[in-house]
């Protein structure tokens, strides 16, 4: 007697983690702001040395700036490590590196101005291996990326070469805030477009069809 052939049955699929990218857009508009006025803030006190009430500015606009800052950071590093499992998940050895690697690249000097790009390439890959879109829009995503890093490491920089100068520069400073929101916004949109694609590739990979599907 022959048996019939073991029928496909979906697992669970992974989620995209959509309450963590919201909390992370938020903060990282916070801090975008943020950082305008602590930078606003900061030049005005380093040409009225003298004067309280810029000093009293400074601080407090700077204490406010680190604590969002590093709320931030903390968000997206935890949006970031999940999307990452979760895109290992979908498509194994797609992304490369340790998720120990994947956290501590964005803080080591000189690594960190072309490493994270690279893992968050790494991660939109391979959530887009199992939902793929075609190659134009796998470039668009390319280029929204490399967009917001550009912006990203330009303030950093331009920010670097203001403090040579003692800080007090109005073009450094607007070229370096521009930057600054404009970095935001595009990081806002990334976290939108990869927490999207996760999702659409995870509910196609938790169909009975997909590659989570396992036989009984």
């Amino acid at each position: 007697m022959t048996g019939s052939a073991p029928a496909p049955v979906s697992v669970p699929a992974p989620k995209a983690p959509w309450l963590l990218a919201r909390l992370t857009q938020g903060v990282i508009a916070l801090a975008a702001v943020a950082d305008v006025f602590r930078a606003t803030a900061l030049r005005e006190h380093r040409l009225h040395p003298a004067d309280d009430a810029s000093l009293s500015r400074s601080g407090l606009t700077s204490m406010v700036f680190i604590y969002v800052m590093t709320a931030a950071t903390v968000l997206f590093l935890v949006w970031f490590s999940r999307c990452r499992r979760t895109a290992q998940m979908l498509s194994p050895g797609a992304a490369a590196g340790s998720g120990v690697w994947a956290v501590v690249a964005w803080f080591v000097p000189v690594v960190n101005l072309w490493a994270p790009r690279l893992l968050v390439l790494d991660v939109w890959h391979a959530s887009s291996a199992v939902d793929t879109d075609g190659e134009t829009a796998k470039r668009r995503n390319d280029v929204l990326v490399n967009a917001w890093w550009a912006a990203w490491v330009g303030h950093a920089v331009i920010t670097a070469v203001a403090q040579l100068g003692a800080g007090t520069s109005l073009p450094l400073l607007v070229v370096s805030e521009t930057l600054e929101l404009v970095a935001a916004v595009l990081a806002i949109y990334v976290i939108q477009r990869i927490t999207a694609a996760l999702r659409s590739a995870a509910l196609q990979a938790g169909s009975p069809a997909g590659p989570l599907a396992q036989h009984v």
